[in-house]
């Protein structure tokens, strides 16, 4: 019974994503009537105006399969409330550009809607410093205020690429949902089931492939938003459940990418005296097309970085490896990602070492790559 949500559930997944590839496949003659697009201009390398409803979708096909599941609590209505709250906010910054400070005063009011409404934050954080019950006091609310808009705009700075915030977006729900399975919590498992078909259902047109040559369809502004806020709430209700717990440690190794990268890029603006919302062409995608990598490649490979880290540091936590040697670890991670991009000419080197491409002057003639 779709009810129940009795662990990760197939079935709930195939539905999601049908209704998001044809929610996706409906609006899409409202788009281009309402001027929802993404024009090519400045640092977009996209060739035509495309639409951005993927968050739109991607909330139409949860809360559907949600509803028609009947799934009640007080924690699901909070977090339909607060993602109805992101997506309208970020339709509207789509088309007339909200300024930054009213963003984070939305994402603000979300994340208090998910901690008071559905009782969900971070309360203990002991684990994560290898000192056991560390409970957070007063300091809980605005510790789960920050971190939840720190995913947010985390998932919204890496959204740069066709398919890399979608794929790193699923890579981490299918990690959270293998950790929920294995900590025994159906229920979250059941409803990551919904969360990944919906994004699966949105990747579909949002991918490059052999007979399509660009993406359809983008996540826009609403889109990279809810995904944060997806992000955010599996991994507080997963950590902070004292029935089922996982360390809060491995949640930080399962989205590495988007979080490193912005980390560093605040780091660098701020040190530069930019806003850290200034846009750019410094994030780890942009560095990785500069080194000949082409938008498909860029996403294939930092998602097997990210699935790569979660299964390592997964296997670590079950070795007894200390938390705070992961921390550490992460840490050092995030500071040779700032040493290495300190000179761009340095980083887009050893990009282009991985890739085993030759040189700018030599790469003229080579043969286009088509991805």
């Amino acid at each position: 019974m779709l009810h129940k949500f009795l662990g990760f559930d197939p079935t709930l997944t195939l539905l999601t994503f049908v209704v998001t590839a044809g929610v996706l496949w409906l609006i899409q003659p409202v788009a281009y009537r309402f001027g929802l697009l993404d024009h090519p201009a400045g640092r977009k390398d996209h060739a035509e105006p495309t639409p951005v409803t993927g968050g739109l979708a991607i909330f139409v096909g949860c809360a559907v399969v949600f509803l028609w599941g009947r799934s009640s609590s007080h924690a699901l209505h909070s977090f339909l409330a607060a993602a109805s709250l992101l997506v309208a906010t970020g339709i509207y910054d789509d088309l007339y550009d909200l300024r930054w400070y009213w963003r984070i005063l939305i994402q603000t009011v979300a994340s208090l809607l998910m901690i008071y409404w559905g009782g969900v934050r971070v309360e203990q954080i002991g684990p994560v410093f290898g000192l056991g019950e560390f409970s957070l006091g007063w300091l809980s609310v605005p510790f789960t205020v920050f971190a939840t808009i720190g995913v947010i705009n985390a998932m919204n700075m890496i959204d740069g690429a066709d398919g890399l915030c979608g794929l790193l977006g699923l890579a981490a729900l299918v990690m959270l949902s293998a950790a929920a399975i294995y900590a025994g919590n159906e229920v979250l498992a059941g409803r990551l089931s919904v969360l990944c078909g919906a994004l699966a259902g949105f990747l579909i047109w949002n991918m490059r492939l052999p007979w399509r040559p660009r993406a359809k369809v983008f996540l826009g502004n609403a889109g990279s938003a809810l995904l944060g806020l997806v992000i955010a709430w599996v991994s507080f209700r997963l950590t902070q459940n004292k029935g089922h717990p996982v360390n809060p440690v491995l949640a930080l190794w399962l989205l590495p990418v988007p979080v490193m990268d912005c980390l560093v890029l605040i780091v660098r603006r701020l040190q530069e005296g930019r806003s850290p919302f200034s846009a750019g062409r410094d994030h780890i995608h942009h560095i990785m097309q500069d080194a000949g990598f082409g938008p498909t490649r860029v996403a294939l490979w930092l998602t097997g970085f990210s699935l790569l880290c979660g299964l390592l540091v997964g296997q670590a936590m079950r070795m007894d490896i200390p938390n705070p040697l992961l921390l550490a670890a992460f840490a050092a991670l995030c500071g040779g990602w700032y040493l290495l991009t300190s000179k761009r000419e340095r980083a887009v080197a050893f990009f282009r070492r991985l890739r085993h491409a030759p040189p700018p002057a030599l790469a003229k003639d080579a043969v286009r790559e088509i991805d």
